[in-house]
């Protein structure tokens, strides 16, 4: 249970606030949509590389059909408390394809290593170029902590 009484916090508070949770967090809320099917959410596992969110899905699912058709995300930690949401543009590649530093770094996270499954998955990058970040009603106004993909902070 969280305190009803919420002090607000400034920009850079928010913005360490932030940076650290997407450093820590294990989950992640996607979400994506397709000109002929419409939205789709989905919850995935993520690596914050200190820029980008990397994420791995399955090559063939509705998440990566999605991204494919249409690269604008919306991405959200899980806590509607204290909310975290980003959005930007997935950048799609395939586990073969992936850059070393980014797969080491999600193997070594998760104890999973998508390039060694047989199956086909699919990396998405997303760069934020937005995000907000507040904790209840009183910190809604100034909540965008990032703008055009510069952390304001």
């Amino acid at each position: 249970m969280h305190p009803t009484k919420i002090t607000p916090r400034d920009t850079a508070r928010r913005t360490r606030d932030t940076v650290d949770r997407l450093g820590t967090e294990r989950d992640i809320w996607v979400s994506t949509s397709h000109p002929d099917h419409g939205p789709h959410q989905i919850p995935l596992w993520f690596l914050w590389d200190g820029q980008a969110v990397w994420m791995c899905t399955g090559a063939t699912s509705a998440a990566a059909r999605n991204v494919r058709e249409e690269p604008r995300v919306r991405l959200a930690l899980p806590d509607t408390f204290d909310v975290v949401l980003l959005e930007g543009r997935a950048e799609t590649y395939p586990a073969t394809e992936v850059p070393r530093e980014p797969a080491d770094a999600f193997a070594e996270k998760f104890g999973w290593d998508p390039r060694a499954e047989t199956g086909p998955f699919l990396y998405v990058r997303v760069l934020p170029r937005t995000v907000r970040a507040w904790r209840g009603v009183p910190e809604l106004r100034g909540r965008t902590v990032m703008r055009e993909g510069a952390w304001l902070a």
